[in-house]
């Protein structure tokens, strides 16, 4: 669930420095596996609509006005430019109880690394009612929060756009904003952003590139973030979108109704795929009649998903394996150096996920990449597999 318990201002904000080159492939070379949906259902009670993996949320609690509704009646499957469309509603009368949110994400937390991306369409005005409310409008992945600073803890906040801003800022503002951990009370915020602050009133293609040790974030293929470091998300993640009211301090009367819509979704597991690689495997989706696909679960995991960069501005060096791979020959685990798949290193994790803090204390472990992989820590991600204790 998403969460914003105080003011960015008070968050550990941290532009991340360099950038990496991602090498991707054709979009349509080998499958590793994709999530496709164009969001062709009759509404949120459409059987369809959870057998395809999404749930509507209908449960209260955060973020947003304490006390707000969240409700499946909020998402609705509208007709806009003659194409079936995703849309959330979300409106408020300046009171808790008067205040409704929504959110769809998927049931399953089964995303990681990939490619990600949707056309959402932002709105800076409210469709009935007067403007000014703080309302948040977002594309997000995240897993849960296991305890105050749990060191696994993953969240990529690919979009949130603010169009009367909230938190301190003025809007409009857009935020991209991946994380390492946080603790709700008193509040700390362990994480990295990226902002934009000008009107994205409209259709936008969001891409977010996580592979290689970094989340690459787009905007109508144009670059706008990069994170890496520990802030790499650490277990698999669930997909969502949500509307909702940060506080009620900005209404002016009445009911004001906001919406947020979105066209389309798709995840390519394991792939780097660029923004216009992305567009031309949404229009093979569509021109060939596929409303939905999912072979997430069917296909991959993809052995060496992508290739290391050939010219990186990171300059990363790129490991040999070894031969065997055992604790007297393997090579200690380095944090910029780039694993094939089938690479094995020696490694004793670390205690809180941090390579760069103190050591679990459970010695050192052989480790195997399961696939091409960079910046991600033995012990701590998928793309290793503990073979034993040295």
């Amino acid at each position: 669930m998403k969460h914003r318990l105080a003011s960015l201002a008070a968050l550990v904000l941290t532009v991340a420095g360099g950038t990496v080159a991602l090498t991707s492939g054709s979009a349509s070379a080998a499958d590793c596996g994709y999530l496709f949906d164009d969001f062709h259902y009759n509404s949120s009670s459409d059987p369809a609509l959870t057998a395809n993996g999404w749930t509507p949320r209908s449960y209260q609690g955060g973020p947003g006005v304490p006390g707000a509704n969240w409700s499946a009646g909020n998402i609705t499957f509208p007709t806009n430019a003659g194409q079936k469309v995703l849309q959330l509603t979300a409106s408020t009368d300046g009171t808790a109880a008067g205040t409704n949110h929504a959110e769809l994400y998927s049931t399953q937390k089964r995303y990681l690394e990939g490619t990600y991306a949707s056309r959402v369409r932002f709105t800076d005005a409210p469709v009935s009612g007067n403007d000014g409310d703080h309302i948040n409008q977002t594309f997000f992945t995240i897993s849960p929060l296991n305890g105050d600073m749990d060191p696994t803890y993953s969240e990529l906040d690919i979009s949130e756009y603010l169009p009367n801003g909230g938190w301190g800022e003025t809007g409009p503002i857009n935020y991209q904003t991946t994380w390492y951990t946080y603790r709700a009370d008193p509040w700390y915020a362990d994480n990295l952003h990226s902002e934009q602050r000008s009107s994205l009133d409209g259709w936008h293609d969001l891409v977010a590139q996580v592979a290689n040790g970094h989340v690459v974030y787009w905007i109508d293929g144009v670059q706008v973030g990069d994170h890496g470091g520990k802030y790499f998300p650490r277990q698999t993640m669930t997909i969502n979108w949500n509307l909702w009211f940060i506080d009620t301090a900005t209404h002016s009367g009445g009911l004001s109704t906001y919406i947020e819509q979105v066209d389309w979704v798709l995840f390519a597991k394991n792939q780097v795929l660029t923004p216009a690689q992305v567009s031309s495997q949404t229009a093979s989706y569509r021109s060939a009649g596929t409303r939905f696909a999912d072979t997430v679960a069917s296909s991959g995991p993809c052995v060496n998903p992508t290739t290391p960069p050939s010219s990186p501005t990171a300059s990363p060096s790129v490991s040999t394996p070894p031969p065997a791979g055992n604790c007297s020959s393997a090579a200690n685990w380095q944090f910029a150096t780039a694993y094939p798949g089938g690479s094995v290193v020696k490694h004793e994790k670390s205690k809180y996920g941090d390579p760069s803090g103190p050591k679990s204390g459970q010695g050192v472990h052989l480790w195997k990449a399961r696939w091409w992989t960079q910046g991600s820590e033995p012990g701590w991600t998928e793309q290793w597999q503990d073979l034993g204790r040295c």
